[in-house]
This record gives C-alpha cells, sequence and structure tokens, in this order.
C-alpha cells in the first residue's frame, strides 16, 4: 500500500536560496519543453518528452553553465520533462487542459531524486547534491524513490510516498452512499451529517481586503511583494482549514465502509 505525507521545511535562508534556484531551474526547463514541443507540432513533427530531454540534455543544458552550478541535483530536469509529458497525457486522454507556461512564485516546485532509494526517518533528512533540511515533524524511518519540494506562501513543504504493509479494517457498513450538498457538507444513506463550516464564507471579506490592497499596490515594488505574500498565506490558510475538514471524513468513510457510492449530477 502506497502512502503519502507532506510537510513543512524548517530552513536557513541560504537553503531556501538553494530551493529557489532548484524552482528555477526546473520551471526553465518546463518551459522550454512545451515552447519546443509547440513548435515541433507546429512543424507536423510529433514531439515526446524523450527527444526533448535527449535534445535538451546534449545541446541545450551544456550552454548554461547556471543549470551546472555546484550543489544543484541534475535530475530535477529529467523530472521536469515527465511532468510536461504527464501534461501532454492527461490532455489526451481528456482528462486535463492544454499545458501552460510556469511563473515564478507561482506554485514552484521541483522532483529531486538520487541513484537509489533515499531513507527517511526523524525530523531531518539527507536530499541528494543538496544535503541535510530540518522538519518540523517527524517521519517514519522509511525509503521513498523520489521527494517533491514545492513553496506556498514563502513556506517550503517536502513530500514523499513510502509503501507500507496495511491491514484491511473491519467495515461497519459493506455500501454507503454519500450526497454532497452545500448546507451540509454531505449526508450519508447511514444518517450520519457533516456540517459545512463554510470556511471561504467566513474568510471573504479578508479575502478582499487583501485583494484590494495588493490591487493598489505598484507594480515591482516591494509593498507589492508584501501584500502578496499576505494574501497568498491566506489563500493557504482558507486552503489547510478545508483539508482539516475533509481529511477527518475521507477516512472515516473509507476505514468504516467497503464500498462508497457518490450522485454524479453530470450523468443524465
Amino acid at each position: 500500500m502506497l502512502l503519502s505525507i507532506k510537510t513543512k521545511l524548517k530552513l536557513s535562508k541560504t537553503q531556501e536560496i538553494i530551493m529557489c534556484k532548484h524552482a528555477g531551474i526546473a520551471r526553465f526547463t518546463y518551459n522550454w519543453g512545451l515552447a519546443t514541443w509547440q513548435e515541433l507540432y507546429k512543424d507536423g513533427l510529433k514531439p515526446n518528452k524523450y527527444i526533448l530531454k535527449k535534445f535538451f540534455n546534449n545541446h541545450v543544458k551544456p550552454e548554461f553553465a547556471w543549470i551546472k552550478e555546484t550543489g544543484i541535483c541534475q535530475k530535477i530536469t529529467q523530472y521536469a520533462f515527465d511532468n510536461l509529458g504527464d501534461s501532454f497525457s492527461r490532455l489526451f486522454s481528456g482528462k486535463g487542459g492544454y499545458p501552460n507556461l510556469k511563473k515564478k512564485g507561482d506554485r514552484d516546485y521541483f522532483t529531486d531524486a538520487g541513484g537509489k532509494p533515499i531513507p527517511v526517518g526523524g525530523k531531518s533528512i539527507k536530499l541528494p547534491t543538496i544535503g541535510w533540511v530540518k522538519t518540523y515533524e517527524g517521519f517514519p524511518h522509511v525509503t521513498c524513490k523520489s521527494i517533491t519540494i514545492s513553496r506556498t506562501a514563502e513556506s517550503w513543504f517536502i513530500a514523499f510516498a513510502y509503501e507500507q504493509e496495511h491491514e484491511p479494517t473491519i467495515k461497519q457498513q459493506e455500501i454507503v452512499g454519500v450526497d454532497l450538498g452545500v448546507k451540509e457538507l454531505a449526508t450519508l444513506s447511514t444518517g450520519v451529517v457533516f456540517p459545512n463550516p463554510k470556511h471561504y464564507k467566513t474568510n471573504l471579506e479578508k479575502l478582499r481586503r487583501l485583494s484590494r490592497k495588493l490591487a493598489r499596490k505598484v507594480k515591482g515594488s516591494n509593498n507589492r511583494n508584501k501584500a502578496k505574500i499576505q494574501l497568498a498565506k491566506h489563500h493557504a490558510m482558507v486552503a489547510n482549514l478545508r483539508k482539516d475538514t475533509l481529511h477527518p471524513i475521507t477516512t472515516f468513510l473509507c476505514k468504516n465502509h467497503a464500498k462508497i457510492v457518490v450522485e454524479d449530477l453530470n450523468e443524465v
């Protein structure tokens, strides 16, 4: 069984700069790959991530010394092309829209990996090339194949998946129906009701105020950057409140029911 963990990193200023450099290289690689993919497609060719990755490593990467800077993991460019390939796969299968260019400061992230499994355990972890970093929460003593580092509102997070043996829990009900609503978040066929805390509506006025504050700032100024961070932090707080509400509900459903049925309003 695959389990995943995501938690906040406890970084120094130097480590934050290193993370920004890695995220910048991943963003540059992804954008280069997307632009090149579009040009090749216009010329009547059928590009894929393998062709782009090979050309980038042989002809593009050698021209940019900052990509090969000491302390930079070279595998992040490989995962950037993998992410681009996954984006087009979702597009072709109808599960996603057309990939967009990535912008600095907008969901900055990168995937790091070594040539062998990465050991994890305790409140610190040794990342390939980057070195030791600390976390606020302790990890189980496991190994993982790759690690994703992301930034949300000036905070950096680490996420990875690992395998663990899991024994099935005793189910209270074989089948349960879930009716999603607005007034109530969810109502089960067993009669259990989960109230809707309406976190977005509760925080909407502050979100509007911070948005107006950001709009009044001069573009490119330090004050605008501070206002942008304030707004991003509040959006992140609302998102975390939603997760704090949804995770216990989904855990309850999975542990106590063998089959979950949800109404699909799109079907006629």
